[in-house]
């Protein structure tokens, strides 16, 4: 397909989307827009363009069940940017060929959220190395066929951006990028819809400069400015340094907070029409000038929300065509908390199915806290109130509740809102660390079964399932960030160690806690790996009830290889399933079982057909 097909193509969506959000102003903006994407296109490198050719013949190449992810700090695991070479060993012996790797490009000095406050968007962090040592690093990952995943923190800037410079020196055009006031009347109106993200770190939606002499609008942190999308400039210049990174080979644009980016007086702000609308806009701009490059959504939103960022409205949109299953990881979390299966089956059966051309990231733990994202009338559906059982998900992986394993620490604590995030490696929340501590075999082989059993619904749900950094190897919490300065004030830095070596020389031991982790992960890579029925195209995964409250099910339906049921006992005791939607006999995880469906405790089973394509149809 080449360029003239590829902009007739994206076309009408980007009309589409343009009409959406500037309706007095379409020709102008998508010209614009189609012309910073014809100028990226005619600068793109010669093996990009190669790239780009074999993914429009594949086009459903991150949907496959090969692809397995990696989530790290770049400094944390790597070091730099040239120490990812080193790593890329480690990775492969893994199973690894997605690799999002967090806080790479520069950020503003001292306090930078993590590296989510962006001073330069096209240069990595100067302590990770020069432009140079980036474009080397991705052409080393891409040689060794592991594709990249970068952030791409689109709903503001650092204070120190280019762009807020300019604005504090007077450019009436960059201060037409922000949200800016010059006193309390408009802030005060729209603070009375608006929740806070950090209540204890940074309260309230908008910080007073001194030198612009106005109240910005910062819903992060007072060093993160918001841009205004409802100027057609913030939007042309957005998709321009998408283009850029695309140009650099970055496989997957993880659109940071694309939740946040439309304002509507009287709301929160969160989930707004128009916010689909900027990641169409971003997804169309980006395919017609890089079409081996795709969108990811980071949006952590209510479960009714969250499949729209796949562009699943009362009509198909093309937006992005990953997002992280945030719904997912929480309901495993709850699961392994309750010993019961019925709000996880209520929660996911309430999702609508992802559009065929998408799928999601799958994962158990990330860089992020984990938010207790419970849907009253899913909880009031199983007996219980959403308050409270977000409340006792809280005590419970803080440590407090009396029958917790959990050793996590609390984030974001908000008493007025009755609101507490938990942060906390998955060893740690799984009960790993408290049985180490406590020298309790029994209670250690149990918490890396919840390990696994973690690991194995995000394997075997669909997807890219994605490996936390320190997971695979039972990676503890990192005690240090009490004591630093820089890190002390945010207790997500408890799951944010350092790589440990001493660990990963360990992970072929079988009588460590990080062996037997490490064997299993594996086993799930390549598990998946040789099943067809992970593959996603046309296929979707929906929960069924098991029959017993401790038993999660869910089904997938493959066009081409066949049916998959997956089944995870959350409970105490073994368990006999009877409610079976299909009779299959074949346990992927331990085929040699005489018994597939019977599940010891915390066990895991894929059932599905072991064979290969048919030979002949039927």
């Amino acid at each position: 397909m080449n360029r003239s097909d590829l902009v007739h193509t994206w076309l009408p969506d980007l009309r589409a989307a343009v009409a959406g959000l500037y309706p007095d102003q379409v020709d102008d903006v998508v010209d614009r827009l189609v012309e910073r994407s014809s100028r990226a296109a005619d600068e793109r490198a010669d093996e990009l363009v190669q790239r780009d050719h074999r993914r429009l013949i594949d086009q459903a190449w991150y949907q496959s069940n090969q692809r397995v992810g990696y989530m790290a700090y770049l400094d944390r695991f790597a070091g730099d940017l040239r120490g990812v070479a080193d790593r890329i060993p480690y990775l492969t012996e893994l199973g690894v060929d997605t690799v999002h790797f967090l806080s790479v490009l520069e950020p503003r000095d001292g306090e930078n959220d993590g590296g989510y406050a962006i001073r330069d968007y096209l240069s990595p962090d100067p302590r990770l190395g020069t432009p140079a040592d980036l474009r080397d690093m991705i052409h080393g990952l891409h040689a060794n066929g592991i594709d990249l995943c970068l952030d791409f923190v689109m709903n503001h800037t650092s204070d120190d951006h280019e762009w807020a410079v300019a604005a504090r020196n007077g450019s009436a055009y960059h201060r037409g990028l922000y949200r800016m006031y010059p006193d309390r009347t408009e802030p005060d109106r729209w603070e009375q819809g608006l929740p806070e993200v950090f209540p204890d770190m940074a309260p309230g939606n908008f910080t007073w400069d001194d030198t612009l002499q106005q109240w910005v609008w910062t819903t992060f942190r007072e060093f993160q400015w918001d841009l205004d999308y409802s100027n057609p400039d913030v939007l042309v210049e957005v998709a321009g340094i998408a283009l850029e990174l695309a140009n650099l080979g970055v496989d997957i644009l993880r659109l940071d907070a694309v939740a946040f980016t439309w304002k509507r007086l009287g709301t929160n702000c969160q989930n707004q029409p128009e916010a689909h609308l900027i990641a169409q806009a971003l997804r169309a701009t980006v395919a017609m000038a890089a079409p081996a490059t795709i969108l990811l959504a980071e949006a952590i939103v209510a479960p009714t929300d969250l499949v729209g960022y796949l562009g699943r409205h009362d009509l198909e949109r093309r937006e992005c065509e990953l997002a992280y299953h945030n719904q997912l990881m929480v309901q495993g979390w709850s699961m392994i908390a309750t010993r019961r299966a019925d709000l996880a089956l209520r929660s996911l059966s309430q999702l609508p199915d992802h559009p065929g051309r998408t799928t999601w990231f799958t994962y158990v733990r990330c860089h992020d806290d984990i938010g207790w994202a419970i849907d009253d009338d899913d909880a009031l559906a199983v007996g219980v109130t959403g308050s409270g059982h977000r409340a006792f998900l809280a005590e419970f992986f803080r440590g407090d509740f009396p029958t917790s394993f959990a050793l996590g620490t609390p984030f974001g604590v908000n008493e007025a809102a009755g609101d507490e995030r938990t942060s906390g490696m998955a060893a740690t929340l799984a009960g790993v660390t408290s049985a180490l501590r406590d020298g309790d075999a029994a209670a250690l082989s149990h918490a890396i079964d919840r390990v696994i059993l973690l690991y194995s619904i995000a394997f075997g749900w669909g997807g890219i399932p994605i490996i936390y950094m320190g997971d695979e190897l039972c990676q503890a919490d990192d005690p240090s960030w009490r004591t630093d300065p820089e890190r002390r004030h945010d207790t997500r830095w408890a799951h944010r160690p350092a790589f440990d070596d001493d660990l990963a020389a360990l992970r072929n031991d079988p009588s460590t806690c990080t062996g037997q982790i490490w064997a299993r992960i594996r086993d799930l890579v390549e598990i998946r790996r040789s099943a067809g029925v992970f593959d996603d195209v046309d296929t979707v995964s929906r929960p069924f009830d098991a029959g017993n409250v401790h038993v999660f099910g869910w089904r997938r339906d493959n066009p081409r290889w066949g049916t998959m049921i997956g089944l995870a006992n959350v409970g105490e005791t073994a368990v006999t399933v009877t409610n079976r939607p299909v009779e299959l006999t074949h346990d992927l995880l331990a085929p040699n079982d005489p018994d597939p469906w019977l599940l010891r405790p915390l066990q895991v089973r894929w059932l599905a057909d072991p064979g290969p394509l048919a030979t002949s149809p039927s």
